[in-house]
């Protein structure tokens, strides 16, 4: 038999272009900002591409970070991170098949309703957002990943490091190994391993309890995992 990976044996991502599509949001330029900060070439896409070149602009002209159409983006980054609403969530990917082929696709979005009692998880046909994506994507390389990440501490210059487990979901060892070193890379954050992609479901579901808890403890809580 071949021997096995140790689980904290990660490869060097150190090289890759990260493009993130729906990067004009909070969370995909926080997102953008920290994997920049962090060495990586960040391409930020959106549908229009003068909102997505001012976006990269917003972050400081000192970090490897551009704006340009989200096809643009998926053709030229090597991992895209889908970051956009949930209700344009399939038809930007379906839009999209072609250039993401082949590649991996990190899917961090949060299925998620709002009332008066708060946020909630909304059904979804397929079981989450990430097995839409995988859906949609057939020929792409789909893990779950960054769910749980504050687009308010991604974003604040005062905080150096962001203390929070990224757990990374997939059926592909590779592909998980790569997006767990990728957050790995931003200092204070660590990817884990969480599963097959089937058990997406509840790691977004998830969201809805964390801003449960930071309403009531006005904070920006994320998670840490024990004794891994």
């Amino acid at each position: 038999m071949a021997d096995q990976r140790a689980p904290h044996d990660l490869p060097d991502v150190s090289g890759l272009t990260i493009g993130i599509l729906g990067g004009t949001g909070d969370q995909g330029k926080g997102l953008a900002r920290r994997l920049a900060m962090a060495g990586h070439t960040v391409l930020i896409g959106s549908r229009d591409a003068a909102r997505a070149a001012a976006a990269a602009e917003s972050l400081g002209g000192d970090l490897p970070v551009s704006g340009a159409d989200n096809a643009a983006v998926a053709t030229r980054a090597d991992v895209v991170i889908v970051a956009v609403p949930w209700d344009g969530h399939r038809a930007t990917l379906e839009s999209l098949r072609a250039e993401l082929a082949g590649k991996i696709v990190v899917d961090c979005v949060n299925p998620l309703g709002f009332d008066k009692q708060g946020a909630y998880a909304l059904p979804v046909e397929e079981g989450s957002a990430a097995q839409q994506a995988a859906a949609v994507l057939p020929d792409s390389r789909v893990v779950a990943a960054f769910h749980h990440v504050s687009a308010v501490l991604l974003l604040d210059p005062d905080v150096a490091e962001m203390d929070l487990d990224v757990l990374v979901l997939g059926d592909d060892r590779e592909a998980t190994d790569t997006v767990q070193a990728l957050a790995s890379r931003i200092p204070g954050m660590r990817g884990v391993y969480g599963g097959r992609l089937r058990n997406a479901h509840q790691i977004e579901a998830l969201t809805a309890n964390l801003i449960s808890v930071n309403r009531r403890y006005k904070a920006h809580a994320g998670l840490r995992i024990t004794d891994v």
